[in-house]
């Protein structure tokens, strides 16, 4: 029997119609068993001969992992980014690769609005002082007071933008293709996002030349009292870096969804004043049935141009 591995942590396999149709044409579906992210070892363990399909989430899909999936012809991610996938291997090895770049861009830009709103109001901090028995007014920021710095004006990044707007925030972009900007936004260099805003969000890709793009030099840049936050992928920002502006003081705060290392144990666990979340951008139920049936979808489409003989399904 063909099977079909679905190695992201979380998915609805029994309301996914199109996942259901497979099955019912006789595709056995794998799920992943531990509940995270998977290693590079485990998926490997769990590719094998007889899968010929994967829905993927964020586990490292390596030249190593894609070799030895000797079967593999279609992998299809639940999300957007493409960072933990070898492309040029899967083409190499003629593996259809898919991925769902327009269902989470809502949830991804409204857990950010949510993450500043809470740094800048101080909400957990109040939430722990009451918890432990102190009844303290925390003195914040208005949202629409702040200049806030948006890096990378893609799909995310624009939506980010609106919402801010809505609430009065001064928008200033940066990104490193000509992009067309709406309202009264303003395009900057990056040097001179960072030192302008007051709140800087990031929303671009992570690939080799944007690993560590936020370092000791660029948080350097920031201005004092400044926040950082990141809902798009660990490797952007130099954790260590980040921690010690925190630290110092240069920075008043910063909320992160993604992390270098996942699950994230660091030393930013410590400070107060950072707003941790586990890689949970896109997780609202909406956005996250929406992937689930797009990604199904596109694995459908990847055996129907493979010419696997399979009964087309539709949402």
């Amino acid at each position: 029997m063909s099977k079909i591995l679905i190695s992201t942590s979380s998915f609805n396999v029994k309301d996914n119609k199109p996942l259901s149709n497979l099955k019912k044409n006789g595709y056995e579906h794998l799920l992943n068993p531990y509940g995270r992210r998977l290693t590079e070892i485990e998926v490997m363990e769990l590719l094998q001969e007889d899968v010929v399909g994967m829905i993927a989430g964020v586990e490292p899909l390596t030249r190593k992992v894609l070799m030895e999936a000797g079967n593999l012809k279609v992998l299809s991610r639940c999300g957007i980014g493409m960072d933990n996938v070898d492309l040029e291997a899967a083409r190499e090895l003629d593996i259809l690769v898919y991925n769902t770049p327009a269902a989470p861009i809502i949830a991804v830009a409204e857990l950010t609005i949510a993450i500043i709103l809470v740094l800048i109001r101080k909400i957990t901090q109040a939430d722990r002082n009451i918890r432990e028995g102190k009844w303290k007014a925390m003195m914040g920021n208005l949202l629409a007071s702040q200049t806030v710095g948006v890096i990378g004006y893609g799909r995310i990044g624009k939506r980010v933008s609106q919402l801010l707007h809505a609430f009065g925030s001064k928008i200033i972009v940066y990104d490193k293709h000509e992009v067309s900007l709406e309202a009264d936004f303003k395009f900057y260099t990056m040097d001179e996002v960072l030192e302008l805003a007051d709140i800087v969000t990031l929303h671009v890709p992570y690939e080799a030349s944007t690993h560590h793009l936020i370092n000791k030099d660029k948080l350097a840049l920031m201005k004092p009292g400044a926040m950082l936050v990141n809902t798009s992928r660990g490797g952007l920002v130099d954790e260590q870096a980040l921690l010690s502006s925190l630290q110092s003081g240069q920075l008043a705060g910063a909320g992160l969804d993604a992390f270098e290392e996942e699950p994230y144990k660091g030393p930013l666990c410590s400070l107060p004043q950072v707003i941790l979340t586990a890689h949970m951008g896109s997780y609202a139920r909406e956005a996250r049935t929406q992937m689930e049936l797009e990604a199904a979808e596109n694995l459908i489409k990847g055996f129907q141009e493979k010419g696997i003989d399979i009964e087309r399904t539709s949402k």
